[in-house]
């Protein structure tokens, strides 16, 4: 599988230019279908097989409510957000999201350019390096290697198909794993079905081993149910904020081509959600509780449930997930460094490729180095993108009024939120990016009010 997949990307230099667009954004002609499978296989990554399985294990049934409220969000942006982003690219044509936020496009470089860069650079590669760090768990479990052997290998495959062939291989590759995804998690679900019965007997297992585990509402909310699932919520629109996501929606060929990639997109995405909270659940009937890392549940549960062909075939689920995700943002790190921190170097095709491995070392040496699980990871550098870069973005996309002060200002305000929520510990009552973008949207209309101006769309000087 993992050889399809580089077949599958090295394939895709047939239809490239040797030009920076065609690299990094596909030149801006991409079908609906093929986003709309891309998108989801890229945002449904190992945070999936790996940390939402994990997060189902300890947290049970009441884990439907960080994945429905994730999945509406994200219906939001796509609805609201997306349409109106692809518009907006049609005018302002740019290769990367913060050449998008800068308050002039056309510029080569400028002080919120730079910061956004900076941002996106930073906690992407701590995104991408939770991706590696999945697959070198999924690793581990099944052959007992070392876990920097898994780390490695997804880097190596990464690097040989994203190197050929730039966002499209990405784009091609995303399309092969989502169906590998999807296939995997169905096969393992039904296995699980099979030893441990319909979901009406896991449900009376489940209450078995702990009652907790079927309560819909956790315990101990500080802040009630409805800001619980609300912060969920928030989290599937922090979409707004990945730029690895974003470039997507940019390659697509029309701005009317919209609803139709997200048709694809959730007719994938809403029965890979549920395979794996039933997944998750099944395992901790199944695997008996005794799991020291909750995070190795679906590796575990297929090297028990299922015959060597059908484990392989999980095995490459999990890392078509990884690979999905981490070469999406490889790309992005890379047009951050050469399109916005260093635009000269940029300029050159060969010189924004070897962009591209430079980052990669970077994101392995941090796959390795990181101690923190593969779902602190994602939620991290998640939040940390969305809470800093999304609301600047949304008031780029809507024309309103911005400067860049108060631009800053709300990147700061957003990310000072996200720090002193999660150290209070208010994190597990509500995600720590619902009151980061209620404060940068607060910052933004108190500067408005202050400053005397409406909110109505502007074009951008």
């Amino acid at each position: 599988m993992l050889l399809l997949f580089v077949v599958i990307g090295v394939l895709s230099v047939r239809k490239k230019r040797e030009a920076v667009d065609d690299y990094l954004t596909a030149g801006h002609n991409t079908a609906p279908w093929l986003i709309g499978l891309s998108s989801v296989a890229t945002n449904n990554s190992a945070y999936m097989f790996i940390g939402l399985v994990g997060y189902t294990w300890v947290s049970g049934i009441s884990a439907l409510w960080l994945a429905l409220g994730w999945l509406f969000g994200d219906w939001l942006a796509w609805r609201n957000f997306h349409p109106r982003l692809r518009h907006y690219s049609e005018k302002h044509p740019v290769n990367t999201v913060p050449a998008m936020m800068s308050l002039n496009p056309a510029l080569k470089t400028s002080p919120l350019r730079i910061i956004a860069a900076l941002l996106t650079l930073i906690f992407l590669s701590i995104y991408a390096a939770a991706q590696l760090k999945a697959g070198s768990k999924a690793l581990f479990v099944m052959f007992d290697w070392p876990m920097w052997i898994g780390a490695v290998l997804g880097a190596l495959v990464v690097v040989l198909y994203s190197f050929a062939g730039g966002l499209r291989a990405s784009i091609w590759t995303d399309v092969a794993q989502s169906f590998v995804m999807l296939f995997g998690m169905v096969v393992l679900c039904l296995s699980a079905m099979i030893e441990a019965g319909w979901p009406w007997a896991l449900y009376q297992q489940l209450r078995e081993i702990d009652p907790q585990l079927v309560r819909l509402v956790p315990d101990n909310l500080a802040f009630g149910f409805v800001a619980f699932v609300l912060g969920w919520v928030a989290a599937g629109l922090g979409v707004i904020g990945q730029p690895h996501i974003l470039v997507r929606t940019i390659a697509l060929r029309s701005p009317e081509d919209i609803p139709a990639a997200r048709r694809v997109y959730f007719a994938w995405y809403l029965p890979f959600v549920v395979l794996t909270l039933l997944v998750g659940l099944y395992a901790r009937v199944i695997l008996g509780g005794e799991q020291p890392d909750p995070e190795l549940a679906l590796p575990t549960l297929s090297n028990l449930l299922l015959p060597d062909v059908l484990t392989g075939m999980v095995l490459a689920a999990i890392f078509a997930a990884t690979l999905s995700t981490a070469d999406s943002m490889l790309l992005s790190c890379s047009a951050a460094i050469s399109q916005d921190l260093i635009p000269r170097f940029g300029q050159s095709y060969v010189r924004t490729k070897i962009g591209t491995l430079g980052v990669t070392l970077v994101v392995l040496t941090i796959s390795l180095s990181a101690p923190a699980n593969v779902f602190t990871l994602v939620i991290f550098a998640w939040s940390f993108l969305a809470g800093s870069l999304g609301p600047v973005i949304v008031v780029r996309v809507l024309n309103w009024p911005l400067t860049r002060p108060v631009a800053l200002l709300m990147m700061a305000a957003g990310m000072i939120t996200l720090w002193s929520w999660s150290a209070v510990g208010y994190s597990d009552s509500v995600y720590e990016l619902l009151p980061a973008l209620l404060v940068s949207a607060a910052v933004y209309g108190l500067a408005q009010l202050f400053s005397g101006r409406r909110l109505r769309p502007k074009e951008t000087k």
